[in-house]
C-alpha cells in the first residue's frame, strides 16, 4: 500500500486493527506522514510479524 492510500485508508484500518488486536494501544496506531517505516515496526512488535507480513496484511485490510 502506498503512502497516499495509507493515509486516505488509515481510519478505517486503525479501527480494525482495534477491533481484532484490542490489546495495541492508541499510541501504538498513530500515523503520521514520512513515520510510516516507524508505525510498522511497532506492529511487527506488537504482532511478532516481519516487515513483509505487515506490509501485505496492512494491504489486505484497506
Amino acid at each position: 500500500m502506498d503512502t497516499k492510500a495509507m493515509r486516505e485508508k488509515w481510519p478505517e484500518i486503525r479501527s480494525r486493527i482495534k477491533e481484532q488486536y484490542p490489546h495495541i494501544s492508541d499510541s501504538d496506531l498513530v500515523y503520521q506522514i514520512g513515520q510510516e517505516v516507524e508505525l510498522l515496526h511497532r506492529l511487527q512488535e506488537k504482532l511478532g510479524k516481519n516487515n513483509n507480513e505487515i506490509k501485505e496484511w496492512l494491504s489486505l485490510m484497506g
